[in-house]
């Protein structure tokens, strides 16, 4: 299996209002460092998984919808946690959505997006594609 991992970084505030966050059950802020990799059986006719500009494109793209927002008042997390593990899945279905239609994206196994809040902790999400 082949992959290609592009990053790229976001800002969001957020509140996590259960008594298991503690002190995040605030409005507090994050900034992120968000890994995607794209992962695929075989390389394509030019010898690449994908190329690493548009990976970054559309990862950017998608970022753009997060990035300094508040995503309590962020409509797709309306009535949802927006933890680190749910931004990851969030993240990763949006990418797929924008990607599953190219010609490359349609040969791709799957991607995974892992989220760095510090170099301490992440939380990563994994989604395979059928074939």
């Amino acid at each position: 299996m082949f992959s290609l991992t592009v990053r790229r970084h976001f800002m969001i505030a957020h509140s996590l209002p259960r008594k298991a966050f503690g002190p995040a059950q605030g409005l507090h802020g994050a900034t992120f460092v968000a890994e995607v990799t794209f992962r695929r059986r075989a390389l394509n006719d030019d010898a690449i998984v994908l190329d690493i500009g548009a990976a970054g494109t559309i990862i950017e793209e998608v970022l753009a919808d997060l990035n300094y927002k508040n995503l309590d008042e962020h409509p797709d997390f309306d009535g949802k946690l927006s933890t680190t593990e749910a931004l990851a899945e969030y993240i990763a279905n949006k990418v797929a959505t924008r990607i599953k239609d190219s010609d490359d994206g349609r040969e791709l196994a799957g991607l995974d997006v892992t989220l760095r809040e510090n170099p301490d902790a992440w939380a990563a999400y994994s989604l395979d594609f059928t074939a």
